[in-house]
């Protein structure tokens, strides 16, 4: 089973880039992958099926999730996209790109543990798709933003599943997590690193475009259907990566026995294909010590900004943007692999890689 979920994971990371088709069709090719793995480690059950059916539609209890609220946003956009772009263009043009990119990056970031990840995620695609900026310039401020936002949803339950999830397991003892737990375990590596992430978007990306002052924005880019189209996709990815992150799960948890905390830091790295809330449910527990937790937990913060499947966020904008797997890994690995290091050695001069207890 083991060797078979190897094959599969392999073949996630592998296949979207060698094959054109798979590319321009990743989410049946996760959902083809997702029913493969779940097939491999036995683990059909109809409790799974009803996840995977209502997680794009539900948060929670709530009766509204991430294919509701991207179809909401679509439709709005696409009936007010005009008066929207020229509001942001007014707003650039006025204050200076650089300046309007790097309060763009940051306030997402950092909003996005309140609004949530998808709420932000909507936000940030409409807004990049309004800015008159190259495609090549779209992809390095939508990959950019992203790593800010994958980062800063992190900082309360609301955020994303992974914090919820996070809060939840470490509810009772010893920890007895509350609401501001992620605050104030988090916050001083997150909030630096989204600033920083920001002051790097501005000079990266500001510095090759420049916003006129009174420019406009052209009419409607996106035919109805497109729009209905792309809050279907979304689902169908939503619903794949729960697939998938179940399907490989004995694979998880047979790594978990096997590696150090160090060790599990760099394998974290697989965030940026799977769900990175699956692995947050496998790894994390009342059992480890905070330094071990902090470690794991901010792997896979990261990693999840390097390709499309590893966050909500990355999903939203690539299918609104028109970003392919290869667009985002060009700007996503690279960027991601020098975050990793920075961070690593952050956490290893604190002893936090290192100490069990």
């Amino acid at each position: 089973m083991v060797a078979g979920l190897v094959i599969v994971a392999a073949g996630v990371l592998a296949l979207p880039f060698t094959s054109r088709k798979i590319e321009g069709n990743l989410e049946l090719f996760f959902l083809v992958m997702g029913v493969i793995a779940v097939s491999i480690s036995g683990l059909w059950n109809w409790e799974l099926v009803k996840e995977a059916l209502k997680a794009p539609v539900m948060i929670g209890s709530l009766p509204i999730g991430i294919f509701q609220v991207v179809l909401l946003f679509g439709l709005l956009l696409y009936y007010f996209n005009k008066p929207f772009g020229d509001a942001i263009l007014a707003l650039a043009g006025k204050i200076g790109h650089k300046t309007f990119i790097f309060l763009f990056i940051m306030l997402l970031g950092l909003i996005s543990s309140l609004i949530s990840v998808i709420v932000t995620a909507c936000i940030l695609a409409e807004v990049i798709a309004a800015l008159p900026f190259s495609k090549s310039d779209k992809v390095k401020m939508t990959v950019i933003t992203c790593f800010a936002v994958g980062l800063g949803a992190a900082l309360t339950p609301l955020g994303e599943p992974l914090s919820t999830i996070l809060v939840h397991k470490l509810v009772g003892p010893p920890y007895n997590a509350d609401f501001l737990f992620l605050l104030r375990h988090f916050g001083v590596y997150v909030v630096p690193g989204v600033i920083a992430i920001a002051v790097f978007g501005a000079l990266y990306v500001g510095g090759r475009v420049s916003l006129k002052s009174g420019a406009h924005t052209p009419e409607h880019y996106e035919t109805l259907r497109g729009t209905l189209m792309r809050a279907v996709r979304v689902y169908v990815f939503i619903a794949a990566l729960i697939l998938l992150g179940e399907g490989l799960k004995p694979l998880m948890i047979w790594y978990l026995d096997k590696i150090s905390p160090l060790g599990l830091y760099w394998i974290n790295m697989t965030s940026a294909v799977l769900d990175n809330a699956t692995l947050t449910a496998v790894e994390i527990g009342p059992t480890m010590a905070l330094s071990q937790i902090i470690s794991a937990t901010m792997a896979l913060l990261i990693a999840g900004g390097m390709l499309i499947p590893g966050n909500i966020p990355n999903i939203v904008a690539a299918g609104r943007l028109k970003i392919n797997m290869k667009e985002w890994a060009r700007i996503g690995v690279p960027i991601g692999l020098v975050i990793m290091v920075i961070y690593f050695i952050v956490l290893l001069l604190n002893g936090t890689l290192t100490s069990s207890g």
